[in-house]
């Protein structure tokens, strides 16, 4: 059985779009595939979902659908008056037939925007201010492993003490000495005093950078990370000459995937919004994810149990991570060391890809606050 989706292109915003965000992934099988930079590396992230998107999807009539899909990226353009008036008027006219809408949006939801009969789909947003009509989705990046190892990942056997990986920004650590350090350094210690909660925006990286000082300091775990003085999963080196920056850009990102596979355990915490896009990777690499909450919200919550793949770590456990990790460690087993990163890497492709979320995106209808007759497929 196939969810049943409605879509209409004329409802795309009237401002202009990024190529790459052309309408939301789930209408590619049927839409084409959305332009991608062939050098970026996201780029063949949605080439599976298109290729058997027809497998569980079927796009019909609004009076046949299940589900009515918005087909633009709600954070484009709802600050846009006129496209947001069309909007409403898609969702309206869904209403009429008794059709909930899916919204999708990237960054963080403004979850003080009520919108009746939508399903909101985003990465990011706070657990405590999540409305029943809300849900999280992935940031999705393409499949290094699919594509360099032909789905196979390499598997870690079990030593004695974890090794915990991080490649990334996490100021002030790794900012060479100066006035950026500095500044990084008073942002840091006004973030612990509270002094900069009012800009929540323009912080984010605090509770990265307790984890990563706790664990550098403990004797129960090895550590193995790169700091980096910019964004992880790209180069934002000033080069004239673009084919060496498509070379740095690609030695950055080559790097950052060899220290997924080089570790048992990868931090994963939020950075300026309130997800991590490095989780969904190091599922795809078949690692373990040492994750921070910071009251996140995470896909198909009421479905996945998340602490069976995850050393989950509270904010406010952030000073015994390293006795976390260690603990988790040495209660698996060599076998289930081995069987859990299989296990990571299974959810990834069952739930967390593009196909595998999409697959299962029906469970979500009944789910809502006032679910309709159950949908099972």
């Amino acid at each position: 059985m196939k969810l049943k989706i409605f879509s209409d292109r004329s409802y795309l915003p009237t401002i202009p779009l990024p190529r790459t965000l052309k309408y939301v992934p789930i209408l590619a099988p049927f839409w084409g595939e959305i332009p991608e930079d062939s050098k970026h590396f996201k780029t063949g992230r949605f080439d599976k979902l298109v290729e058997t998107g027809h497998s569980f999807l079927e796009m019909t009539s609004l009076e046949e659908a299940d589900i009515a899909i918005f087909p633009a990226h709600w954070h484009l353009f709802s600050s846009d008056d006129t496209s947001y008036n069309l909007a409403i008027e898609f969702i309206e006219k869904a209403k009429e037939l008794g059709k909930p809408v899916a919204i999708f949006s990237q960054g963080d939801w403004d979850s003080e925007q009520i919108l009746e009969n939508t399903i909101v789909f985003y990465t990011s947003s706070f657990q405590s201010r999540r409305k029943p009509n809300e849900f999280a989705m992935p940031e999705w990046t393409s499949d290094f492993i699919g594509q360099t190892f032909n789905d196979q990942i390499p598997i870690r056997e079990k030593m004695a003490k974890p090794t915990v990986g991080f490649c990334g920004y996490a100021p002030p650590l790794g900012v060479p000495f100066g006035l950026d350090k500095l500044k990084r350094y008073l942002r840091f210690y006004g973030d612990i005093l509270g002094l900069t909660k009012k800009f929540f925006h323009t912080t984010g990286h605090t509770n990265r950078v307790k984890a990563l000082t706790n664990l550098s300091r403990s004797d129960l775990v090895e550590t193995n990370f790169i700091f980096r003085q910019h964004f992880a999963f790209s180069s934002k080196l000033e080069l004239e000459d673009p084919a060496e920056l498509e070379r740095q850009t690609q030695k950055l990102r080559l790097e950052y995937c060899h220290n997924l596979i080089d570790s048992d355990y990868v931090i994963c915490c939020s950075g300026y919004e309130n997800y991590c896009i490095r989780l969904y990777e190091t599922l795809s690499f078949g690692r373990i994810p040492v994750f921070i909450n910071t009251d996140c919200v995470m896909p198909y919550d009421f479905a996945i149990d998340w602490k069976k793949y995850c050393v989950w770590v509270d904010e406010s456990e952030l000073s015994s991570i390293a006795e976390k990790v260690a603990d988790f460690h040495n209660k698996l087993s060599a076998k289930e060391f081995r069987d859990l990163q299989y296990e990571c890497r299974k959810l990834w492709e069952d739930w967390i890809s593009p196909e595998g979320f999409f697959r299962h995106l029906y469970q979500h209808l009944n789910e809502i606050e006032t679910p309709k007759t159950p949908i099972h497929f």
